[in-house]
């Protein structure tokens, strides 16, 4: 059955604003696009073309939501990828791979599978508990991270001194050296059931300095050729070892001394993919379900300079969303805002982005500063 037939159906396993911005491209082609989420009014509830209320833990309602869809995929990585095995088994297509999900699920095995692999990342030690962690007083100062259950700055932690070792997590993980990086960067890859690769430029990312997400972005970073060779190269390199369908985002530290080390990758769109929107030739979203549907790539060039901005909740503010200062941005040439579908803000969510636009970095970064300045999300 073609992709574009009208009874072919795309599963996804996560409903959140990934999957709506994933939706909102899919219309685009006329494609059915079924969700899975345990949250009974996810982001994209209202515009996808069947929603189902359930765990994307539970194998049975994975396995029972999969069973009659024709391409499953994900738009957060914890799921249950035992379901997801057993319906590729059965001769679902299920992209990103399903023991790529579960490779990337668990940080720790992430970390082996770059030493592994010859892929530049931070020294580390495994740890199995707190204990564990101090153990290790000589390596300070290290970050503390979590193998599993992480997710947008949790699970991680920074520890410099003997006397921080109290905080440290008591559960599986690891240890990594502490990078006095330059900059965080990010690449996201797409690779089809072809082989054929693609990666959109290197991004530069600025992470809000005591929540540990990113903040916000430009497109492109402002790094040498040489080095956005090297991050392209890491990329489509580590796309391939993994053998993976689907979009796949490089988080990485550029070093003082110009190395690149990857820290972190996710398995389907990211945050640091979002501009992609109105500041690139196909969107990450486009992109991802191309990668899917074996569909060509499309192009990843630039159409001009871009940054994102993350719309988050006010710290001290719960509750149905008021947005102060909407007017004040949309009266702005090269300023979209992009909302996420969540009625309640809570402190630090994650509510929508803003793609800003413009024909210089320093125009962008006077942009992203009144975004910052003037649009707040209260209760």
């Amino acid at each position: 059955m073609s992709v574009f037939d009208s009874n072919f159906k795309i599963g996804v396993l996560g409903g959140g604003q990934l999957g709506r911005m994933m939706i909102q491209s899919a219309i685009d082609f006329n494609f059915n696009v079924h969700v899975l989420d345990p949250d009974a009014n996810a982001p994209c509830k209202e515009i996808a073309t069947s929603f189902t209320h359930g765990k994307l833990t539970d194998f049975d309602t994975v396995y029972s939501f999969g069973k009659d869809k024709d391409v499953i995929t994900i738009e957060i990585e914890n799921v249950n990828t035992e379901a997801l095995k057993q319906l590729a088994k059965e001769g679902k297509k299920v992209f990103p791979q399903p023991e790529a999900i579960e490779l990337i699920q668990n940080k720790t095995l992430q970390k082996r599978f770059y030493k592994e692999n010859g892929i530049p990342t931070a020294d580390f030690i495994e740890t199995q508990s707190k204990a564990d962690v101090a153990k290790h007083t000589d390596f300070l100062p290290f970050v503390n991270k979590l193998a599993t259950g992480g997710y947008d700055g949790r699970g991680v932690q920074v520890i410099r001194t003997e006397e921080a070792l109290e905080k440290a997590f008591d559960a599986p993980g690891f240890v990594e050296k502490l990078i006095p990086f330059e900059k965080e960067i990010a690449v996201i890859a797409a690779r089809n059931e072809k082989g054929e690769i693609t990666c959109f430029p290197t991004v530069e990312m600025v992470f809000h300095p005591e929540l540990n997400l990113v903040e916000y972005l430009f497109s492109p970073a402002i790094v040498s050729q040489s080095i956005e060779n090297k991050a392209q190269e890491i990329a489509k390199t580590l796309i391939s070892k993994l053998n993976m369908v689907g979009l796949l985002a490089i988080e990485m530290f550029l070093t003082k001394e110009g190395e690149i080390l990857v820290n972190e990758i996710a398995p389907r769109t990211h945050n640091s993919g979002h501009q992609t929107i109105e500041g690139n030739e196909t969107s990450q979203f486009e992109q991802h379900l191309r990668a899917i549907l074996n569909l060509p790539l499309g192009s990843t060039k630039i159409v001009q300079p871009a940054a994102m901005v993350n719309l988050l909740g006010e710290a001290g503010f719960e509750g149905p969303a008021k947005y102060e200062g909407m007017e004040n941005v949309l009266s702005q040439e090269g300023i979209h805002v992009h909302l996420y579908g969540k009625r309640i803000t809570k402190p630090h969510r994650k509510m929508g982005h803003a793609t800003v636009t413009a024909s210089s970095i320093e125009d962008l970064n006077e942009k992203v500063n009144f975004v910052k300045a003037e649009l707040k999300i209260k209760a």
